[in-house]
């Protein structure tokens, strides 16, 4: 079988996703990608018999094993005055990153 991600079209996707990769680590995950086309082309070709229901799990999940969903709330990190201290810079209540570089697509 061959490659479906070619050097080139890997290339113009990383370019895309504005990331900076050594050429070990690009044809690494180029052939990471490739392996995982091929894993989902071979889920693909199992046959399932027609009437067979979708499952979000692959193992049953009855509701008597499942941990009960914890009560949803906002609240403030009794550590939060500490973590800012470590931080570059702050203003406010809020951590300042740098701005992220990127270019104008056509």
């Amino acid at each position: 079988m061959s490659e479906q991600i070619s050097p080139e079209l890997f290339d113009h996707l990383v370019e895309l996703a504005a990331l900076e990769l050594t050429a070990e680590e690009a044809e690494y995950l180029r052939d990471q990608l490739n392996k995982q086309l091929k894993s989902i082309e071979e889920l693909a070709a199992i046959p399932i018999p027609e009437g067979t229901p979708p499952a979000a799990h692959g193992v049953p999940f009855p509701p008597d094993v499942r941990v009960p969903p914890r009560k949803d709330g906002a609240a403030l990190a009794p550590e939060a005055a500490d973590i800012k201290t470590g931080a570059p810079q702050t203003s406010e209540d809020y951590f300042v990153v740098p701005g992220i570089p990127h270019e104008e697509l056509d």
